[in-house]
């Protein structure tokens, strides 16, 4: 099937939409200020604990069957970038606790129309998950969820771990009958398998040049090796795994564009959709490649968590965020950042190089 074309009234927003947003941005950010009391330091009010800041090169292949050479993926070329590896709470919680992890990725150096000019830079972010679709698909749905996540995030180590087990039971249940398992249960049965073996998708859509398409990124090489692989269940079980792995060795992965073909089989509406693979495959467009180094040394770790700031609406107009989930995003990411920021007492940056992420 053709990939659809991208129009600007592709997006069908609620109509209480901008109430809903507001009200979802008020309470996040009153989490985010509990949070940062009782740590006496301001964090994410999603993805708080991080794992690894780790910096590399993302390089565009050659010979891109025209829908595929789209965006900031047009012509064959070589980027630095920096990603961001994290636990998608918004609170510092033990490893022995399975969560969703997260792969912010920053592309450093893009050339296009900019989404958002006031947050300063070149550079084009993609922010993924470990898995395809998201339990609240729209913000409305996101609204409700919300106390289900504050309760859960509440409980004791012990009865997080359980309703994690259950969930997976449940997913291994519905699969062995032949059924996808959805969002919520998929989201909840995460455990405590090696990130760096993970395939990450950006789960909600985004404008790919003249099309439409969800982005992931999946490994390849000795990290793929990882899929699946405990990593225990210590405080800082994951980070450790992560960075003994990269004291010695490198990772890489392929970058991949899932297009819609349908928007009624592949909304752009509602995250909580999985889109088929069979109708449209993930395609490689590009191969991103990170060197051995020392991904959480002091200065990579105040660079990453403090200085830095990751949105899926800091890019290029080419890959505008679609979808209620992303509209939501721009509200909540901005408003996280600079109260972040402010708290911390720390300038919000955009490298130019690698040369201005610390070792």
């Amino acid at each position: 099937m053709e990939p659809i074309r991208y129009r600007d009234d592709i997006e069908v927003p609620a109509p209480d939409e901008e109430a809903t947003v507001r009200r979802i941005v008020e309470r996040m950010g009153a989490t985010q200020a509990q949070n940062a009391a009782h740590h006496r330091h301001a964090h994410r009010d999603a993805h708080a604990k991080s794992h690894a800041v780790v910096k590399g090169h993302l390089k565009v292949h050659e010979g891109l069957p025209a829908e595929l050479a789209q965006g900031i993926f047009a012509e064959p070329r070589t980027y630095e970038v920096v990603a961001r590896l994290s636990s998608a709470p918004g609170d510092i919680h033990t490893d022995e606790i399975p969560a969703p992890r997260g792969f912010a990725l920053k592309v450093i150096g893009v050339d296009g129309e900019r989404l958002s000019p006031e947050l300063g830079g070149h550079n084009q972010d993609f922010l993924m998950v470990n898995f395809p679709t998201l339990a609240f698909g729209t913000v409305n749905k996101y609204e409700d969820m919300l106390d289900i996540l504050e309760k859960n995030a509440g409980n004791p180590a012990a009865a997080q771990k359980a309703v994690a087990a259950a969930a997976r039971g449940v997913e291994k249940l519905v699969t062995g009958l032949g059924r996808k398992p959805d969002a919520t249960v998929q989201g909840l049965a995460n455990d405590n398998s090696h990130m760096l073996g993970e395939t990450y998708y950006t789960q909600a859509a985004l404008r790919y040049g003249d099309h439409v398409a969800k982005m992931s990124i999946a490994p390849t090489g000795e990290v793929a090796e990882l899929t699946g692989k405990d990593v225990g269940d210590e405080f800082d079980a994951m980070r450790t795994a992560v960075a003994r792995h990269f004291m010695t060795k490198g990772a890489s992965y392929e970058m991949r564009a899932q297009l819609c073909t349908d928007l009624n089989e592949m909304p752009v509406e509602d995250a909580a959709v999985l889109w088929d693979e069979e109708t449209s495959p993930f395609r490689t467009v590009a191969t991103l490649t990170f060197e051995a180094q020392d991904v959480y040394s002091p200065a990579r770790r105040v660079a990453g968590d403090d200085e830095l700031a990751f949105n899926p609406w800091n890019g290029v107009e080419a890959h505008r965020p679609l979808g209620s989930i992303m509209r939501v995003r721009k509200a909540a990411y901005d408003a996280s950042s600079k109260r972040r920021h402010d708290m911390n007492v720390v300038e919000r940056r955009e490298p130019e190089s690698l040369a201005d992420i610390a070792d």
